[in-house]
């Protein structure tokens, strides 16, 4: 059973134009899904939907089989986003101890007893999703200005990941970050889905992250999917005219498919 599901979604802000129309993926424990497509295709909508920040016009959202309630405690706990701009989503009044362990203190996951027995556990599992992502401990005594882009993205990363969840919303996580920068945090997201038993979900319009770190990866193109399967299949024997054009956009990478 997936642990994520959208099943013939449609959405529409009110008064517009559909945004989604009859749109289906599936979120598989263990197998990391890209959901790829140019700007305005639909795909922030389609992960703000899968994250409860909206509803679907028509059709479903599932999440554990069940129809998806946003305010459910176990899919708070489960799912968790990382947003796009490190900058902006990082409160920068509050120390990085006090944001990494926000979900902890919201989400009342922290264990009964004394304030100071819960100051402790809170700077335990801190210290442990910092040491995750490649921060030292020391680091939740900063502030978020003190630290380089990447740095920043680590940690709204580590605050997703304190509260132990199964899977990752990650929208278009790199694309503010430098060059090499993008390399590592890729290659961090790719680390924790083998160590933690994260599920990656990643909205994205850079395929050469999409084929780094995703199994599976969904082609939406003007609110409707497409393409799906195997992000081997997808990109490297591409079924769908506009998969094709996404690819040759890509110097590199459509050198790389017809290579295989």
């Amino acid at each position: 059973m997936p642990v994520l599901a959208a099943r013939e979604v449609g959405f529409a802000y009110r008064g517009g134009p559909a945004v989604l129309e009859e749109v289906s993926v599936a979120v598989t424990a263990g197998r990391s899904l890209a959901l790829v497509g140019e700007s305005g295709a639909g795909k922030t909508t389609l992960l703000r939907l899968l994250l409860g920040l909206a509803r679907p016009t028509s059709g479903q959202v599932l999440f554990d089989g069940a129809e998806l309630a946003p305010r459910d405690p176990a899919f708070l706990r489960a799912v968790q986003p990382v947003f796009q701009d490190p900058y902006s989503s990082l409160d920068p009044r509050q120390r990085v101890g006090r944001i990494v362990s926000e979900p902890l203190r919201s989400m009342g996951l922290l264990a009964p007893g004394s304030r100071a027995a819960k100051r402790a556990e809170a700077a335990e599992r801190v210290a442990e999703a910092l040491d995750s992502v490649g921060l030292p401990a020391d680091a939740a005594r900063r502030y978020p200005h003190e630290f380089s882009g990447g740095q920043r993205q680590r940690i709204a990363i580590a605050r997703a990941i304190v509260c132990r969840p199964r899977v990752l919303l990650a929208d278009e996580p790199v694309s503010a970050l430098d060059v090499s920068t993008r390399v590592r945090v890729v290659e961090l997201l790719g680390t924790l889905g083998a160590s933690h038993g994260l599920t990656v979900v990643v909205v994205s319009h850079d395929l050469s992250v999409v084929a780094a770190l995703c199994a599976e990866t969904a082609v939406i193109e003007h609110g409707r999917v497409v393409e799906q399967g195997r992000t081997a299949d997808v990109l490297g024997s591409p079924a769908h005219p506009y998969t094709r054009r996404l690819i040759e956009s890509v110097p590199r990478l459509s050198r790389a498919a017809r290579l295989r």
